[in-house]
């Protein structure tokens, strides 16, 4: 079974060539979060964010993180929803950055 990892509206798959933390801060920043913001909310600095994001954008061939993000959704690896779909459960139930198995 695949491991995926939910944000907002947004979804990242596990195991198609990005870590977990580099899938986790690339669906915040396909949210529009900064690194700052990324960093606050994960209780980290915010090189530690930005080196992540350019781990991740190194491993997909581009040298910015709005191409990251494109690329990764071309390559399938995150997926945006529309705001009424949750393929993970009930409308309204949020897994906002949580793990799923």
């Amino acid at each position: 079974m695949e491991s995926i990892i939910k944000s907002g509206t947004w979804i990242g798959h596990l195991g198609r060539g990005l870590a977990r933390r580099e899938l986790q801060f690339l669906l915040l920043v396909a949210q529009g979060l900064t690194a700052k913001q990324i960093a606050r909310s994960h209780d980290v600095e915010p090189g530690t964010v930005a080196k992540r994001i350019s781990n991740a954008m190194f491993k997909l061939g581009v040298q910015r993180q709005s191409a990251a993000v494109a690329e990764a959704m071309r390559r399938e690896i995150i997926v945006g929803q529309a705001d009424g779909q949750n393929p993970q459960g009930p409308v309204g139930e949020s897994n906002d950055g949580v793990f799923i198995a």
